[in-house]
């Protein structure tokens, strides 16, 4: 965020730079460390919702001639009045708000998307313009854009875990890891892009794996979310849940990894912690008001739950 926040300030201050976007930055590093989430939570500051993003996902494009669904298919084209474009401006207006004018641009996976793509994101990046099919013009001034890849993620995964030899014997990280994983990055980003595009980006962001601390803090995090679910789903037939350490630590292990950082965590907490609770009240086994506490017994590889009926506090 401190590599984000400068390019905010100046946009407010009326001190962005003129023809060009607000902020262009390419988010790098291993999966499930967060860089779709870094957008997610910039939304939530600046628009009150996480969702206040206009997403892009490189993955459905591929294929050289699906580069029309970002801008609509040209006049004299079959499809041309059926295709509409996902990047014009009343979509970029859409993902605003009456405190702030920024739209957020996301295109996720950016490595995937075809040559012809990144070729019609030069304009855009360059000069803020893109021209769609219909030839109207679209203005990306008021737009922060941020590009995600898994360029290089193999490589860092190995400089910090060797497969063999005396490194991967040493469970502590190497002098001047950081560094060099900020290097393996931009070393893939350069093989994959041209120069012009390279240079139109403002702040490269490289992404560390997490730490055991970050992912033990993503658990209480999701737990503290489901919690709140509960409260406002539920409203008068919400009950209390009470996680204990011995099942944090559960899912903290079945649900992270060092190869996929907290990807898996969101589906495993709802493999053990929401579908089980989805179960008992539906079946009538938590009652509105109760405490339901879960916990992981020594040696088991579940979670056991247990209640109290009409918690006194409530």
């Amino acid at each position: 965020m401190a590599q984000i926040v400068p390019y905010v300030q100046m946009h407010r201050a009326g001190l962005g730079p003129e023809g060009r976007p607000a902020g262009v930055f390419l988010l790098l590093g291993p999966t499930g460390t967060g860089k779709t989430r870094t957008v997610e939570v910039l939304a939530d500051v600046l628009h009150g919702n996480e969702r206040q993003v206009l997403k892009i996902d490189c993955g459905e494009f591929q294929m050289e001639h699906e580069v029309a669904k970002l801008i609509g298919a040209p006049p004299g084209y079959l499809g041309h009045r059926e295709t509409q474009p996902m990047l014009t401006q009343q979509k970029l207006s859409a993902v605003t708000s009456e405190g702030c004018n920024l739209s957020l641009v996301l295109f996720d996976e950016i490595e995937k998307a075809a040559p012809s793509m990144t070729r019609l994101l030069l304009g855009m990046l360059d000069k803020a313009t893109l021209r769609l099919g219909d030839n109207t013009t679209v203005s990306f001034e008021r737009s922060l854009i941020f590009l995600t890849s898994n360029l290089g993620a193999q490589a860092m995964r190995k400089e910090l875990c060797p497969d063999f030899g005396y490194a991967a014997m040493v469970s502590s990280r190497p002098h001047g890891w950081a560094r060099k994983l900020e290097g393996i990055a931009m070393s893939a980003v350069r093989r994959k892009f041209s120069p012009e595009f390279v240079n139109r980006i403002d702040a490269v962001i490289t992404y560390h794996p997490l730490s055991t601390e970050a992912l033990a803090t993503i658990v209480d995090q999701q737990i503290a979310l489901l919690k709140r679910h509960i409260e406002t789903r539920l409203a008068e037939r919400a009950f209390r849940l009470e996680v204990a350490a011995c099942a944090r630590q559960f899912l903290l292990k079945a649900g992270t990894s060092e190869e996929y950082g907290a990807r898996e965590l969101k589906r495993t907490i709802l493999r053990e912690l929401t579908q089980p609770l989805a179960a008992m009240v539906a079946g009538g086994r938590i009652e509105p008001g109760d405490v339901v506490h879960a916990e992981r017994p020594a040696g088991r590889g579940w979670i056991w739950w247990s209640r109290m009926t009409r918690h006194p506090n409530r």
